[in-house]
């Protein structure tokens, strides 16, 4: 049994999280993360096909207090994919090959469900964009490949984040004349990578069922038994570990569970709880897993352990009895 350490904490006081104005903008404004003076910012696109504007908030902690508790909480989407990247890195480093980055886009203090599921998307492909400059190395972008849920995000990807960059842009699935009822076209995977590919990088593969079984696929004929690495970016895999999917509907997504999701490294993760008793549950690797609540102005942590806590532990019992 993993061991765990549990921290309390008397009488906490809260502060609401500020928010920027949501203004309306010309077409193709691109990811400002962080303001000059560190304090974070928002980014915003337009109307595109049928995604509407956003802008995410990025939140802001005090900046003299927010690491006492040593929580390590991110204060703005800029620092955020700078802890992802470092975690991302030592992972390699110590031989990992099949990584997940999971954090919330529409504020770092979001809940699932709280942006629209394409604003969401698109606020991950530039959060992409943004993690690669800082990951990807000059001469490895031509041998790093970014699978977007299908041929169309690709498309989209082209036009905006991803323009004029030397990374390869590919995609997990091709939409179907039945797309509408979420059929799509299978994509066989062996036939989308190339020798020199040595990283795979998949983006948000969770609006469709299928996508996530295609991330085997790929991950089982290009990556096992090679060099090859791959970091599935922000792809909800908390559905399938929850068991959001019936196995009775989808018994071979909720297989996954037992012979994909096990082989996973979860390097850096965010997940919020609203609520009273709210809070985050955070990992940045090779750090522990970590509960955390907003005290004042800084994060605190109130419970550790090694292995992952499912949502429902940490929602249930360790967030109520701290």
């Amino acid at each position: 049994m993993a061991m765990a350490t549990s921290y309390s904490i008397s009488n906490p006081t809260f502060t609401s999280k500020s928010s920027l104005p949501n203004k309306q903008v010309p077409n193709w404004i691109f990811p400002i993360i962080s303001s000059d003076n560190g304090s974070g910012g928002m980014f915003t696109l337009a109307r595109r096909s049928l995604r509407a504007g956003f802008h995410v908030c990025a939140v802001t902690g005090d900046q003299n207090t927010r690491n006492v508790f040593s929580a390590n909480f991110p204060s703005d989407y800029t620092e955020l994919l700078l802890q992802a990247k470092d975690a991302a890195e030592s992972a390699f480093k110590d031989g990992k090959q099949l990584l997940e980055i999971e954090f919330p886009t529409a504020g770092l203090q979001s809940v699932p469900g709280d942006g629209e599921g394409g604003i969401e998307m698109t606020g991950s492909m530039l959060l992409i964009r943004e993690f690669c400059d800082r990951f990807v190395p000059a001469e490895k972008t031509t041998r790093t490949r970014i699978f977007f849920p299908e041929a169309n995000e690709v498309t989209f990807a082209r036009q905006s984040a991803f323009e004029g960059c030397s990374l390869k842009l590919d995609y997990l699935t091709k939409p179907s004349l039945f797309e509408d009822f979420g059929f799509t076209t299978k994509v066989k995977m062996a036939d989308r990578v190339q020798p020199e590919d040595e990283i795979f990088l998949v983006a948000y593969p969770y609006f469709n069922v299928n996508e996530m079984l295609v991330v085997e696929e790929l991950y089982k004929e290009a990556v096992v038994n090679t060099d090859r690495k791959m970091i599935i970016f922000n792809g909800e895999l908390d559905r399938i570990r929850s068991g959001y999917y019936p196995p009775f509907f989808y018994p071979k997504l909720a297989e996954l569970s037992k012979t994909f999701l096990p082989k996973m490294e979860t390097v850096y993760y965010i997940h919020n709880f609203k609520g009273s008793k709210g809070g985050a549950l955070f990992r940045c690797y090779p750090g522990p897993w970590k509960v955390l609540r907003k005290v004042g102005g800084s994060f605190a942590c109130l419970h550790e352990q090694e292995e992952m806590p499912s949502l429902k532990e940490v929602a249930l019992d360790i967030l109520p009895s701290t």
